[in-house]
């Protein structure tokens, strides 16, 4: 479960390394800079959120709303 930034930048490192990118490949798949990507797997809170959706979709991780469900 995603909870902190923390949390969601372990799960984009953790998918990254398990598909054998770098952290430069994967800046450089979703078109910002090596350091955002560093700073989003450190667990850095940022306002691009949108950033942070490319990566974690460049990596497989699939958010859902689940709110609400039970």
């Amino acid at each position: 479960m995603i909870v902190t930034a923390e949390d969601f930048g372990r799960q984009v490192a953790d998918a990254r390394r398990a598909l054998g990118l770098t952290q430069r490949d994967l800046a450089l798949a979703i078109g910002t800079g090596e350091r955002f990507i560093v700073e989003l797997e450190a667990g850095k809170a940022t306002a691009q959120l949108g950033k942070a959706l490319a990566a974690a979709k460049a990596v497989g991780i699939r958010l859902e709303n689940t709110a609400g469900r039970r």
